[in-house]
């Protein structure tokens, strides 16, 4: 996973926004011809969408052959029009929206007893089943290890209790998550202070 600059996170940022007003609003996908170095790396992503703070729509890979751009434009779009949970986006709505990333780590095997809570994010999977929560969700709800797991199977449509058992796999990740909000009200020339 690549560490980005707070300039190429308002990119992604933006290019997340553009791409889910288009498709909302013309049913097109955006074409990215942003070429930064950080932006052309390879990984996996998920955008999510919220409204007043209220989850609207969430999709992501977990790996991807294509730069992170390309990734984050077709993840924001489908994530506005083709969540199966919601209902999609409508034009008006597009103003009352606040767009969130998150740019994944490796995915890789873990016992229970890895999970750290907050830091990593799961992908629990099981016969042709399988459920992903991002890190950030068990910090929001402040669930334990076990409540993690649990809230992971059921999001695969396993029991609570899968994890348990031999044969479900567990994964882990990490992710480094921004959304529009952390830059409100920040002054343009913030980079200049992390370097």
């Amino acid at each position: 996973m690549c560490r980005l600059r707070n300039e190429e996170k308002k990119i992604l940022l933006d290019i997340a926004r553009k791409a889910i007003a288009l498709s909302v609003s013309e049913g097109r996908h955006l074409e990215v011809t942003e070429a930064r170095e950080g932006l052309s790396a390879r990984g996996g992503v998920f955008v999510t969408i919220r409204k007043r703070r209220r989850l609207c729509g969430c999709i992501g890979r977990l790996s991807s052959l294509e730069s992170l751009a390309d990734v984050v434009a077709r993840c924001a779009a489908a994530a506005a029009t083709d969540d199966p949970r919601f209902s999609g986006l409508r034009p008006d709505e597009l103003e009352d929206l606040e767009i969130e990333i998150s740019i994944l780590s490796a995915v890789q095997r873990a016992c229970p007893e890895d999970v750290e809570t907050g830091l990593h994010g799961l992908v629990i999977s099981r016969n042709g089943r399988r459920g992903v929560l991002l890190p950030q969700v068990a910090r929001e709800h402040r669930w334990s290890r076990e409540r993690f797991l649990d809230e992971t199977c059921l999001k695969a449509g396993l029991d609570a209790n899968a994890w348990k058992e031999r044969e479900t796999h567990i994964e882990i990740f990490t992710a480094e998550s921004f959304s529009e909000a952390d830059f409100a009200g920040r002054p343009e020339n913030e980079d200049a202070a992390e370097k």
